[in-house]
């Protein structure tokens, strides 16, 4: 979760800068021939594609990270549970009266 909000912060932080620097100078144009124009289209489509796959492998990673979080505690706080229980045994067979002979 922390990583999670870390993230978005930065992203807020990099989208911040990005909106400050000014914009480029102006440059001439060159009209482009619609073969060019849609290769450049197929080209943004497959970078779009790609960005996309990319967060999808990156929520699977963090879900199965949080999984396995979740499970460590869990065996954490039985472990802990455990151990107490094998304490209360060890004292309650400690404090028994000695047998006289």
């Amino acid at each position: 979760m922390k990583k999670t909000i870390a993230t978005l912060i930065a992203g807020l932080f990099a989208t911040a800068a990005f909106a400050q620097t000014p914009a480029p100078a102006a440059t001439t144009t060159t009209t482009a021939t619609p073969s060019v124009a849609k290769t450049e289209a197929n080209a943004d489509v497959k970078a779009a594609k790609a960005d996309a796959q990319a967060a999808k492998a990156d929520a699977k990673e963090a879900k199965a990270s949080a999984k396995h979080a979740m499970h460590r505690k869990h065996k954490a706080k039985h472990h802990a549970v455990k151990k107490e229980a094998a304490k209360d045994t060890t004292v309650a067979a400690d404090t028994t009266a000695p047998v006289a002979k």
